[in-house]
């Protein structure tokens, strides 16, 4: 999240919210945001979501996800929100999305949280 300049703006149990400003380096030839930042940042707040319901000594990877991007995003910042769906002991179910600051969805995301244990070290 460092090499997209993404910040964490609000996180309460079962959501996450990300915040990725507008950079050149973060665009693609048409000046919009890259398909793999607004895919970054929604897997991102889908993860710290889904570790917000684990227990103390989770931790979490993605299982799968499936990105729907909806139209080009423009705008100078977008918001990823990632809420928990459904959560298991193992699997934890989370849906994303992307606006602007107007509300303008860009894309969606589902996708699925594994809950593994921390290992000494780690």
């Amino acid at each position: 999240m460092k090499t997209l300049g993404a910040k964490i703006l609000a996180i309460k149990e079962g959501e996450v919210k990300i915040q990725c400003i507008k950079k050149d380096n973060l665009t693609q030839q048409h000046g919009y945001f890259h398909a793999g930042v607004l895919t970054s940042i929604m897997d991102v707040a889908c993860g710290y979501a889904a570790l917000s319901v684990m227990s103390k000594n989770s931790d979490v990877l993605s299982v799968e996800f499936k990105t729907n991007l909806l139209r080009p995003a423009n705008s100078k910042l977008v918001v990823a929100t990632g809420k928990v769906v459904k959560s298991g002991k193992t699997l934890v179910f989370c849906e994303a999305k992307v606006e602007n600051e107007q509300g303008i969805l860009y894309s969606t995301m589902q996708a699925t949280m594994i809950c593994s244990q921390k290992k000494n070290g780690n």
